[in-house]
């Protein structure tokens, strides 16, 4: 089971790494304009970027503390905080209509669900 877990928390950490430097160093014109990126428009710019900063606390939390051994409870807490965030994406790509991107974050979910079991 713990490969398992580390396969699932390197994946999902490499997602939100991809999305958080994706969110925090594009600009937000810029972000609209690629796919899926019409949620942008509701929201604001400091907004977006402090999106990208959770991502990128996630992809840490995801697997360092287990890595180094140093407080190992904040890798099931950080996929429960990843499970709330991926509701809020659900929510926002379903009322754009984006069914594809709500089943993606769907999936994001389920396996955070996996680590957050898992580890806890």
């Amino acid at each position: 089971m713990n490969p398992a877990l580390w396969i699932a928390a390197g994946l999902l950490a490499l997602v939100a790494l991809t999305g958080g430097f994706t969110k925090s160093f594009i600009p937000k014109e810029r972000l609209a304009t690629m796919h899926g990126g019409e949620w942008t428009a509701g929201f604001r710019a400091d907004a977006i970027r402090a999106l990208g900063a959770l991502e990128l606390l996630a992809a840490v939390g995801l697997v360092l503390p287990e890595a180094l051994g140093i407080a190992p409870v904040m890798v099931p807490v950080t996929a429960t905080c990843w499970m709330a965030l991926m509701v809020g994406a659900m929510v926002a790509h379903g009322r754009l209509g984006q069914g594809k991107l709500v089943a993606l974050n769907a999936a994001y979910l389920a396996v955070a669900l996996f680590i957050a079991v898992g580890r806890f």
